[in-house]
């Protein structure tokens, strides 16, 4: 059977040409295409030679490409280009939720219908959605997934084997070694260095995260610093610092946007064991798979181009805990301390404190009740602050909590479920003229607000 991510049709097809032959960085990510003349497939920006139209076949993802049997190109590494940002239409964001999901390492230690049950479908209906839209088995994707980490940590770090293994979702090492040779012809040594790599500063580690540019990134970090946690968050000129906490593992990581439209990450070593969900969450907390030539360009297009001008390349801000995001913007960021973390790090002293916490030690006595509510509300699962839960019915559920507004709710929709069309204004005119916005409002809303023009957009409703 021939997927559906493998057949395009023939105005696709000439667009990705043209984009190959461009090495447009906007479709970066977007497809991939491969060489059949030497069984490579590369990112659209790869700088070999092209090859001529005749030899390339394009795929939506790597995890295709290398299903119909190409490898990797060690000059582009495809393992670096930025991931697809969640589509609006059932099927379409099923996939990308999914896809995420297996990303941050869901199928690592789980079964596919354990992860079928969290995002409430079948077994059956997710291995359809995945193979209409990707191309390939929740089980191939994910194996994708943790060789191309394996990958970019034995190209990138000094890291021993063994270690890398199981960085990238492995459970074994011996099943590590077999499936690397297995997908790309050669042991995992082959791709280290010719030369010894420098070892880690401070016992952390530096990884990069490709975007597709213009990505506004001083506008983010406003964005993150209105309502962030002292202790938990800091911000030094451009560059912004946390503590985290996955899976029982805690530490720090640090962000800069560097050249060549990368974001570098400086990770404590004690996060290694979750690096896969670690990256995933930083790749939705500063919404690096958004294509910004695509939603700059629709925005322009319904009314906002002098706006859009003034900041491209705006990103949504997400989050890497959606109760954490909810709890600050409920509390304006004074919200209650979780664990002390000694890291070492003067201005990182604690972690952002649990739903569990939260409902055994109480929170300040403004907005109380609600925040306790919302506490026990996502320790039960009664809501989902998550990635893929159902946006209307999250939005209903916090709002019937008491104390929490339309704009409250919106806002936290936008961040928790990495929603890009989240859009909430009582101006009954405001609101017709977004439906031009659609599917991502939520882009609109930023560069209103920065603008501070439009009173409709009222940020004090439901504090």
């Amino acid at each position: 059977m021939v997927s559906a991510a493998q057949v395009l049709p023939a105005s696709h097809r000439e667009a990705y040409q043209l984009a190959v032959d461009a090495r447009d960085r906007r479709f970066d990510g977007v497809f991939f295409v491969g060489i059949t003349t030497t069984r490579v497939y590369c990112r659209p920006i790869c700088p070999s030679r092209l090859a001529y139209d005749r030899h390339r076949r394009f795929f939506d993802s790597a995890a295709a490409a290398e299903r119909a049997g190409f490898r990797p190109c060690l000059r582009c590494r495809p393992e670096l280009a930025p991931g697809a940002r969640a589509g609006l239409g059932a099927v379409s964001r099923l996939a990308q939720v999914a896809t995420q999901r297996i990303a941050a390492g869901a199928l690592n230690d789980r079964s596919v219908t354990e992860l079928a049950g969290e995002l409430g479908v079948s077994e059956r209906h997710l291995r359809r959605a995945l193979e209409r839209e990707m191309g390939v088995s929740p089980l191939d994707l994910a194996q994708t997934h943790r060789l191309l980490l394996a990958k970019r940590l034995l190209a990138d770090t000094d890291l021993s084997v063994t270690r890398v293994a199981y960085a990238s979702g492995f459970q074994s090492l011996r099943r590590f070694n077999a499936s690397f040779r297995e997908q790309y012809g050669m042991p995992p040594s082959a791709l280290r260095r010719k030369t010894t790599a420098p070892a880690p500063r401070s016992q952390s580690l530096q990884i990069t995260l490709a975007y597709r540019p213009p990505l506004a990134w001083d506008a983010l970090l406003d964005s993150l610093r209105a309502v962030a946690t002292p202790g938990v968050e800091i911000f030094e000129g451009r560059r912004y610092g946390r503590t985290v906490r996955i899976a029982g593992h805690s530490g720090f990581v640090f962000a800069t946007d560097a050249p060549d439209n990368h974001v570098t990450l400086e990770v404590s070593a004690s996060l290694l064991p979750v690096l896969m969900p670690l990256i995933a969450g930083m790749r939705r907390l500063f919404d690096l798979d958004a294509e910004p030539a695509v939603v700059d360009g629709h925005l322009a297009e319904g009314g906002l181009g002098e706006l859009v001008a003034l900041r491209h390349g705006v990103r949504v801000p997400g989050a890497l805990d959606g109760f954490e995001v909810a709890l600050q913007l409920l509390l304006g960021g004074r919200g209650p301390f979780g664990e002390p973390l000694d890291t070492g790090v003067p201005g990182l002293t604690h972690l952002a404190p649990t739903a569990a916490q939260i409902v055994e030690a109480g929170v300040p006595r403004r907005l109380a009740a609600t925040v306790t509510a919302l506490a026990r509300a996502v320790m039960t699962g009664a809501i989902r602050l998550e990635p893929g839960s159902e946006v209307e019915a999250t939005r209903r559920a916090l709002l019937d909590l008491g104390g929490i507004g339309e704009h409250l709710a919106t806002q936290i929709v936008m961040r928790a479920l990495y929603w890009p069309d989240a859009f909430y204004t009582r101006d009954l005119t405001l609101q017709a003229r977004a439906e031009a916005w659609r599917p991502w409002r939520a882009y609109a809303a930023l560069h209103l607000v920065a603008r501070r023009g439009l009173a409709a957009l009222d940020t004090r409703e439901g504090r």
